[in-house]
């Protein structure tokens, strides 16, 4: 599996349902119907797809529209995006302003966190385990053998240990509305704390 072929079978993820459980039947279905290293070789590509989206304006943009977002919030948030397909990905990656343009983002703007149902919070982390749960399926192996596999291919991890950029707090109006225009806009720290 290269990244192109990853990116579309995400793109097919997308097309079965919007439902995030059904999505990850599906993906899991898919991917237990290749061989071994094809399965390994998704979550290379998974992992390899979210190093741009390791940045503090990402993480601050995520902060800012969930009032808060810890280490493992903002990983599942970026798993999240990935979901979203390999277009929208790409220009949050490049832009995370370009959230305001995103209808899943569109439909939390007003609402309070507290008041999201659960399907609509921007974080899937289980997209993280779909691979390993498809291994044990192909192979009848456990987790811990699919991470021993990972760890045998010797991938280089990519991401830098700190996200990239600068460090900011987006519960500043004054910065997140020069950094975060129309993210701010959807998301007024009001709305957010």
């Amino acid at each position: 599996m290269d990244d192109e072929t990853f990116w579309n079978v995400i793109e097919r993820c997308r097309a079965q349902t919007r439902d995030p459980d059904e999505r990850l039947l599906w993906l899991r279905g898919h991917l237990a119907e290749r061989p071994e290293a094809e399965i390994l070789r998704f979550q290379v590509c998974l992992d390899t797809a979210l190093v741009p989206t390791f940045t503090w304006d990402l993480w601050a943009a995520a902060d800012r529209m969930l009032g808060w977002c810890s280490d493992d919030v903002f990983f599942y948030f970026r798993l999240w995006l990935v979901g979203l397909g390999r277009d929208t990905f790409e220009r949050v990656a490049r832009s995370p302003d370009a959230l305001a343009d995103v209808p899943q983002i569109h439909r939390l703007a007003g609402r309070s966190p507290a008041a999201w149902p659960d399907e609509e919070v921007p974080e899937w982390e289980e997209l993280d385990y779909v691979a390993a749960r498809a291994f044990e399926d192909v192979t009848g192996r456990t987790e811990d053998d699919f991470y021993d596999a990972m760890d045998a291919l010797r991938v280089e991890d990519l991401e830098s240990a700190e996200p990239v950029g600068e460090r900011w707090d987006a519960a500043l109006d004054a910065e997140a509305s020069r950094r975060l225009p129309r993210l701010s806009a959807l998301f007024p720290a009001t709305d957010v704390l």
